[in-house]
């Protein structure tokens, strides 16, 4: 299973640290979701990184410093909602339905499905699927290896959502406190 990392929005001195202590001990990428900050704050951010390190990063914000820092990958969400043109990398998106996952799954190397759980770093931000749905969408084949769960995911969910068939976990407030750090190391 996956586990991948969305960083906090906006660029903070400890994010290179962070982003590099996230990578030795486990998570499989990272996604630079940085919003709030410039393009020119992300490229400071990935200067500190090492070339390893940068090839397992997907960019949300600005995909041309995927090409000036030959990074993982590109993600589209609604407010990035097209690759550059001529981009043949690795392909990642967000989708808040069972009928996007379907809808798009050919196209992807993998969707996050959200969310799943009431979010942690977005208050107000509640499930959007029951048990049930997702049981149902699981046995239908429409979670599978290329689904990963987001939304409200900590690391005791793991266990929940592989019997789910989810392909991997993505977090954000799951992941950057302690108890978190504390448990990638587990796994």
């Amino acid at each position: 299973m996956k586990i991948i990392a969305i960083t906090t929005p906006t660029v903070t001195d400890e994010d290179a640290c962070l982003i590099k202590g996230l990578l030795d001990n486990g998570v499989d990428s990272v996604h630079l979701r940085k919003p709030n900050s410039s393009i020119d704050d992300c490229r400071k951010l990935l200067a500190e990184l090492g070339k390893e390190q940068r090839a397992k990063i997907v960019v949300h914000n600005y995909h041309e410093l995927y090409f000036e820092f030959s990074l993982k990958g590109i993600h589209i969400n609604k407010n990035a909602c097209s690759f550059p043109k001529g981009y043949n990398g690795f392909k990642s998106r967000s989708c808040h339905s069972l009928a996007e996952i379907v809808r798009y799954k050919k196209d992807y190397d993998y969707l996050f499905l959200s969310p799943i759980f009431d979010s942690i770093s977005k208050a107000g931000y509640k499930s959007a699927f029951s048990h049930k749905e997702l049981q149902q969408a699981s046995t239908d084949g429409i979670i599978d290896d290329k689904v990963i769960a987001l939304g409200g995911v900590t690391f005791n969910d793991i266990p929940y959502l592989k019997a789910l068939n989810f392909g991997g976990v993505a977090m954000i407030g799951g992941i950057y406190n302690l108890d978190g750090l504390a448990k990638l190391k587990q796994h």
